[in-house]
């Protein structure tokens, strides 16, 4: 009988394993798409929405309302921390810990305090989740390494942070005022573009405190995306999909821009011109006190044109608006619903006769 050569033992697979470039995308989607989407939900639940319940209250009469409407914002720090933290998916003694963190980044950051926010807590989260049920008395030592790690660099850096995205936000609104039809379309188009893609447009509006005629810009390239995707699509998607594009994200068509990206050209020109029309045309302008979320909100829940609607209040209250005018509801009507759709519509009747895009290419499986 002859004697088999003996075969060297196959060493066998590690599940999950990643190469170094596919870990580096996973870790860069982690913190820099996921973390920040939660982040603009966390932002959206205090911040925005505390503006838009003390709106109502100061518009009605009922102090009650501007009261639960202040509480609501003084936890933005936190909800935003806490929302960064789920999305990192840590255990429950980190999550409930970064509360100090994101209250003790987002006061230090001042004007950038979402974006101290969003850098500082992940890795105070990271840390947290390093020694979580590690230790006998985990419920002392958690705690202690997430806040203490996390109290430590909002105090070295969330200062710095701050002042740099609060000069680089400056530095796009004076630019807008400056060159209000050149910047209205940079800012329409690059921000559209942001809202559509897989990241959050609200978060990068509020890390950088986009209001004014930059907001207004901002406001009208995500409205023309939204409104822009939803007509251009009715025909596959009819009534369900103008809803959700309309009302909720075109990022519902990103799988479809990966097929056909030529299904993209129709709102981002439209956001090219309602972008410069908002700046120049209206002087439309984002003052939400809410300091620039609703910038990057589009029409979601119509949650940009209560923005603006606050802003408006808030001017007129403090003696920077004499009064809200017809001239006003028409610019805002105009360049968050009208002429988003009707160029939207028009530069697709093009595209489709041009045989760039076809019928199905824009089907939500929804």
């Amino acid at each position: 009988m002859s004697k088999q050569t003996e075969k060297p033992p196959v060493s066998p697979a590690v599940p999950g394993k990643k190469s170094g470039w596919e870990a580096a995308k996973s870790y860069l989607r982690l913190y820099f798409v996921d973390a920040m989407s939660a982040m603009a939900q966390g932002l959206f639940a205090s911040l925005l929405v505390g503006t838009i319940i003390s709106t109502l209250g100061a518009q009605f009469g009922l102090p009650v309302l501007e009261e639960i409407g202040g509480f609501a914002k003084s936890m933005a720090g936190p909800a935003m921390a806490i929302a960064i933290g789920s999305a990192l998916k840590a255990p429950p003694l980190v999550l409930f810990s970064l509360t100090a963190v994101g209250t003790a980044s987002n006061a230090l950051g001042g004007g950038g305090g979402p974006l101290a926010v969003l850098l500082l807590a992940i890795p105070a989260c990271e840390l947290g989740k390093l020694v979580s049920k590690k230790t006998p008395v985990d419920i002392l030592v958690t705690p202690l390494v997430t806040i203490g790690s996390g109290a430590a660099l909002a105090y070295l850096f969330a200062p710095a942070i701050g002042s740099v995205a609060t000069a680089f936000g400056q530095l796009i609104k004076d630019a807008t005022v400056l060159q209000p039809f050149w910047m209205g379309i940079v800012v329409s188009v690059l921000v559209g573009i942001a809202l559509t893609l897989p990241i959050s447009s609200a978060a990068l509006c509020a890390a950088f405190s986009l209001t004014g005629l930059a907001g207004g810009a901002a406001v009208a390239g995500c409205c023309a995306q939204m409104i822009g995707f939803a007509v251009i699509s009715f025909r596959e998607n009819c009534w369900g999909g103008l809803v959700t594009q309309g009302l909720g994200t075109s990022m519902l068509q990103v799988p479809n821009i990966i097929k056909n990206p030529r299904i993209w050209i129709a709102p981002t020109l439209a956001s090219a011109v309602t972008g410069p029309i908002a700046t120049c045309v209206f002087g439309l302008q984002m003052n939400d006190p809410s300091g620039g979320v609703a910038s990057g909100m589009g029409t979601c829940g119509l949650v940009g044109q209560i923005g603006v609607y606050s802003g408006w209040v808030n001017d007129v209250a403090t003696g920077a608006k004499a009064a809200i005018t017809a001239f006003d509801w028409l610019g805002l009507g105009l360049v968050c619903f009208i002429l988003p759709a009707l160029l939207a519509l028009g530069i697709d009747l093009g595209l489709r006769r041009l045989g760039w895009v076809k019928l199905g290419d824009m089907k939500l499986d929804v």
